[in-house]
């Protein structure tokens, strides 16, 4: 099967082809490490880490890298030249800090919660400060191709001599002019008002260096330009980011890089939707924002987190409800108890050998689940093939087809297919915590439909229900379930 995805620069699903045979060169836009990453931020990553899980599971080798920024990323960030503040250093004049302060913290916060919710580690994750060389030199690369000029220490990219200026974002020069470019100051060191600055001369700025313009900081688009040469090449496979992004961002990377390499920097650039919550969009003002430890306090689990944050398609719109996260903490309760009933069953009393109809029940769910994430990472439809299995699987047992082996290999593909969605699977406790009066309840209803004393145990089955469990017959005896939320 062949992998396609959505690539925003053509605006339609194009066939997946690397550069170099076997390996993939991406590159996620990272955190500006000025406050806590919400819950909204961990979408755009989520979507980027299934990504990597999944072209890994196709055999891929994956170089991965996302930046960390922590200078140069101003408040005023939806026009390509952004105005306003540092964000590092307005958040470090009012903690009373220094910028490296500020960042550190605000980096550790985010690594924490990354490792929280079981997001693989990329290959590197380069600080913004630690290449401003790289950065003075692409600059310079820019200033002598005739791209970007110097103008009172500082240095902008021209913007109406990169002819491919606005193709991803579908703004057009004109357009840009009567609309984002007009909400740019008035700046009279520049050429044009869209211009964007690579290089900044402002003295309050508490952050510096040299270079052969003067003391100075990066313009916040000439940083991941640098960062993914450094580290990638000249010419990249993939380049993901939140949709917001899309402009001014990426449209001033692509120019950025091309006109100071003059060749292709992105193949295919990937974007997810934003996240709402209760149907809004996130606001501090609203009440409605969420970092993950926000909802860790509420009850849910990191596993339940991740797997809402997968569960859609990342060019949908996600909205994060009390019910959602519910019904997600419910969701992983029931793929758990699956897998742990596999594994028990496996090792338990059913009689060995492999039937027929778990092998084809694999295989059925192998093709679906690939089918589905080759379209364009289609995880919705790749969790329905699995859905469908498992209840596929647990007819089987239920009649006592599913023998040891059968269990093991059911186990198996579901930890191969965790590979991808990365919920954990693997090792889960076979046995779960549930009361030792509980389990002589069980006992003691087990016996009765031993007895054929049906009502009986049926009485006894609604007791355990009041207490907040469930029983489930098996051929290998009852289970009990903790119950699920929601």
């Amino acid at each position: 099967m062949a992998l396609k995805v959505y690539n925003t620069l053509s605006r339609r699903k194009e066939s997946f082809r690397t550069l170099r045979k076997g390996e993939v060169r991406m590159y996620n836009c990272g955190p500006t490490v000025y406050d806590y990453a919400h819950i909204g931020n961990f979408r755009t990553y989520m979507f980027a880490d299934v990504l990597r899980r999944y072209l890994e599971w196709k055999g891929f080798r994956v170089k991965q890298v996302m930046n960390i920024t922590d200078v140069g990323h101003m408040t005023a960030d939806d026009v390509a030249d952004a105005s306003g503040e540092d964000k590092i250093e307005k958040k470090a004049r009012e903690e009373k800090k220094n910028p490296k302060e500020i960042a550190m913290f605000y980096t550790r916060a985010f690594l924490r919660d990354w490792k929280a919710l079981n997001m693989k580690e990329p290959m590197a994750r380069p600080f913004a400060t630690s290449y401003v060389k790289q950065m003075i030199v692409m600059i310079g690369k820019l200033v002598k191709s005739g791209h970007a000029y110097e103008a009172n220490g500082s240095v902008y990219f021209h913007v109406p001599g990169f002819r491919g200026y606005g193709r991803l974002s579908g703004n057009s020069i004109r357009q840009l002019k009567a609309g984002a470019g007009g909400r740019v100051d008035d700046n009279p060191d520049k050429r044009n008002p869209l211009d964007f600055a690579l290089w900044v001369n402002n003295p309050r700025h508490i952050m510096q260096w040299d270079s052969p313009w003067g003391r100075g900081y990066p313009g916040w688009h000439i940083e991941c330009s640098a960062m993914a040469l450094s580290l990638l090449g000249e010419t990249i496979d993939i380049h993901t980011g939140g949709e917001d992004n899309i402009f001014p961002h990426h449209e001033c990377e692509i120019a950025q890089s091309e006109g100071a390499n003059g060749k292709t920097f992105v193949r295919y650039w990937m974007h997810s939707r934003h996240l709402l919550v209760d149907g809004r969009k996130m606001s501090k003002s609203l009440g409605n924002f969420y970092r993950l430890d926000d909802l860790l306090k509420k009850g849910l689990s990191p596993r339940a987190v991740r797997y809402l944050l997968l569960s859609a398609h990342y060019r949908t719109k996600l909205n994060l409800t009390q019910k959602s996260l519910c019904a997600a903490e419910a969701t992983v309760r029931k793929i758990d108890a699956f897998v742990q009933d596999m594994a028990a069953h496996s090792s338990g009393k059913a009689a060995s050998g492999k039937g027929r109809k778990a092998a084809s029940l694999i295989k059925a769910a192998r093709e679906g689940f690939e089918k589905a994430m080759d379209d364009d990472l289609g995880v919705p439809d790749a969790l329905s093939a699995l859905f469908t299995f498992m209840s596929g699987v647990n007819r089987e047992r239920d009649a006592g087809r599913l023998g040891r082996d059968d269990a093991s290999s059911v186990y198996g593909f579901m930890v191969d297919i965790d590979s991808v969605l990365g919920l954990g699977l693997e090792g889960l406790p076979v046995k779960q915590d549930v009361p030792d009066d509980i389990k002589l309840l069980a006992q003691e209803r087990e016996a009765l439909r031993k007895a054929r004393d049906f009502a009986g145990a049926d009485d006894i089955r609604e007791r355990i229900k009041k207490r907040g469990f469930a029983v489930e017959d098996t051929p290998d005896g009852p289970v009990v379930r903790k119950p699920s939320p929601g």
